[in-house]
Order: C-alpha cells, then structure tokens, then sequence
C-alpha cells in the first residue's frame, strides 16, 4: 500500500568558499529529529513506549527501496529515542542517531516489531553537528535579504549576521593547535609533526578526524590522527597527523622551509 510522500522540513548546513571541502564531515555528523509516527492500528501506549526503547543502542537496519545507497544490512546507532506525544494512532517521537540512518525505516520496523504496521508521516530534522534550531540558522529568504542589501546598498551588517565563521562548524571536532612556524607547511600540504603542536584535545584515537587550528584560533583544516593522545604524550618527535582537507589560504602565514638547490 503507498502511502504518499512524507513531509520533511529541518536543519541543513550550507558552506560558502573553502569551507566547502569540509561540509561533508559536518553532514555526516551526528543528527537529531522530531518525527510523527503513524501506526496502521490501535496500540496501547504502553507498549508502544516499551518497543520503542528496544531501538535505542545499535540497531541493524537495510536501507529503503527509495534510497541513494546500496541496500545491505547495516548496523546503526540511537542514540536516544523518546515517544513525547500519542494522539490517535500518531506517535510524536524525537530520535538521536548517528548519521546515514534512515528515519522512515525505523519507523516501519517499530511498526513491524508492534505487529501492526507504521510509517513515518512527517520529518523534521532539528540537529546537525553543531548547528540546532534556536542558535541562530537562517531561512533562504534570510539569506537572500541580506545579500541584496549587500550587493544594492553596500550594508554588511545583514550577512555579517546570517553567514556563520566557518569556525563553528568544526566546534564539536576534537582539536589540535600549531604552532605560527608550522602553519605554511601543513597548509602545502606537509603532514604534522610533534614539534609544530601547541595543544591537542585529550581521548583523541587514532586514525580520528581532528581540526586544526593556528594559534589565533583560525581553522586551517582536518586531519586525521596518526597516533593517539596517549602516545603524542610520550612523543618528542615525529609524524602526528596526516592533513586531508585544508581551508586556509596560502601565504598568509610565514614559510619556514628551506627549498633545495637545483
């Protein structure tokens, strides 16, 4: 039985310039929703609340027919689950999850666990990374409202306040921080080593994604971690973190190598 197309609205993060080499680790970041679960029938809520806790943790999910990936078996993790409100055979549900899971399959397994069968009716996405409703996102209209004021009027004070330093985007990121004689190279392209860090986060794993900042808190990039926390403790030299996306520009810090003689 088709049951139309549901209704999705929500949080999605847009970057502008070199901050868009790093949107995709932004997207697939943690994600949060509010969702209205219909059931096919009556259930007593109860045991609605009962099943629905059973999918909070991992959970194993194949992805829907209508779906961009291949259809395999995949595990994923809830974070949290909560019913907030039952009115009728509609069930208010807001989920954490990890990214990559797919809401109107975890509605139709909850149906199929019920025994009566359910769908996901409406979607809204309220949670991306960092970025939440409430902190200051913008609509397009927003957006476009301030960059004619921008373009016709010559004011800054709009864009200033709908375009968010790319900053923020990188704020739940575990972090490193390097030294001013390190920057240029990394940002050529050179990996990481001990005697360019200032700081770095603690618990960092290995083979993590970590941001990199300068000294004066400019994101110069990701990286991903070569060796753990614990072991850049016990470490004077050698290679920590393997750059694979850079956003800061070239030049602006000074070059501290020496280029070979041809």
């Amino acid at each position: 039985m088709a049951w139309g197309n549901p209704k999705v609205t929500g949080v999605l993060p847009v970057a502008l310039g070199n901050m868009t080499k790093i949107i995709a680790t932004i997207t697939h970041s943690t994600k949060a929703y509010v969702c209205i679960m219909q059931l096919h029938k009556d259930v007593e809520e109860g045991l609605l609340n009962k099943v629905v806790r059973e999918f909070q943790g991992e959970i194993y999910q194949r992805p829907p027919v209508r779906s961009h990936v291949k259809r395999v078996l995949r595990k994923k993790k809830i974070y949290s689950i909560e019913v907030n409100e039952v009115l009728g055979r509609n069930a208010l549900l807001t989920i954490v999850s990890e990214p990559g899971t797919y809401m109107r399959k975890l509605c139709w397994d909850i149906g199929l666990v019920l025994g009566v069968g359910a769908h996901m009716r409406e979607l809204r996405r309220i949670k991306t990374g960092p970025f939440e409703e409430g902190t200051g996102l913008v609509t397009m209209y927003d957006l476009s409202e301030a960059v004619y004021e921008l373009k016709e009027k010559g004011k800054e004070s709009l864009i200033r306040k709908v375009i968010m330093p790319g900053e923020y985007g990188v704020c739940e990121l575990k972090k490193v921080v390097l030294r001013d004689s390190a920057v240029e190279s990394v940002v050529n392209g050179s990996p990481l080593a001990m005697p360019g860090i200032s700081y770095y986060s603690e618990q960092i794993e290995k083979g993590e994604v970590v941001a990199m900042f300068t000294l004066k808190g400019e994101l110069i990039g990701l990286s991903k971690s070569l060796v753990s926390s614990l072991d850049i403790k016990g470490m004077e030299k050698g290679l920590a973190f393997q750059p694979f996306r850079i956003v800061l520009e070239r030049g602006i810090y000074p070059r501290m190598w020496k280029s070979r003689r041809s």
